[in-house]
């Protein structure tokens, strides 16, 4: 059977193409026009995937994203025409897996649609969890919380992906491509930006009150996880 999508947009002629383009591209698709009826049409029927803007009437994206969220780990875009980083980092935080702005090609659209239902099927590749240590910063795969001396981290599921690559890479370049592949599974980088949110949340995250940097820019190339200078 084809991959179940559900479309919540509010923007009629926006949730048209995409249903129309899904469709013509072998999936199924369904689409909902609020928040609201977004959330029970994924009750009634979980999707394998939810394209979500973040603007809705009754029921904005956020709230949508952290219900969806709470009640699964179905992979969730997020469309949004807001061009803030603060907008974006607070979808990625309440729980979508990516986020696309407005306006976009579809090809990139499906593009991303590929990417996570690929990475939703793909089988771990450890069932034994461990920690990871890196000078004071532990990553324990088992809990997928990071502790950086004696505070404990909670990361979303991205953040976790980007911090465990990093972690079992220290003190090596990670190219851009490098890290979409691993991570995203995109084959390509695009204009998107999504690294350099998701980067500057996790060193929100890992080096507040003052703690010394470990994950460094290598400018024009990538980020590297090493000692400070």
């Amino acid at each position: 059977m084809p991959d179940h999508i559900l479309i919540v947009e509010d923007d009629e002629r926006i949730a048209n193409m995409l249903r129309r383009g899904l469709i013509f591209e072998g999936y199924e698709a369904d689409v909902a026009h609020t928040g609201t009826d977004g959330l029970a049409k994924a009750r009634e029927r979980m999707p394998e995937m939810v394209i979500l803007d973040l603007m809705l009437p009754e029921m904005d994206g956020m709230e949508v994203c952290r219900r969806l969220r709470a009640a699964g780990d179905v992979p969730i875009l997020m469309l949004t025409a807001k061009d803030a980083i603060g907008d974006r980092v607070a979808g990625l935080d309440a729980g979508a897996d990516d986020y696309l702005a407005k306006p976009f090609a579809f090809e990139e659209l499906l593009a991303r649609v590929r990417a996570l239902l690929r990475r939703a099927v793909k089988a771990p590749t450890s069932t034994t969890p461990e920690v990871i240590k890196f000078m004071d910063l532990e990553l324990d795969t088992g809990t997928r919380q990071a502790r950086r001396g004696a505070k404990v981290i909670d990361l979303t599921a991205k953040e976790y992906d980007l911090l465990h690559l990093f972690m079992r890479h220290p003190r090596q370049v990670l190219t851009r491509d490098q890290i979409f592949d691993d991570v995203w599974g995109y084959d390509f980088g695009g204009e998107s930006n999504i690294i350099e949110v998701y980067v500057r949340y996790l060193r929100m995250k890992l080096e507040d009150d003052e703690l010394t940097r470990l994950i460094h820019t290598a400018r024009g190339v990538g980020y590297v996880l090493r000692e400070p200078t």
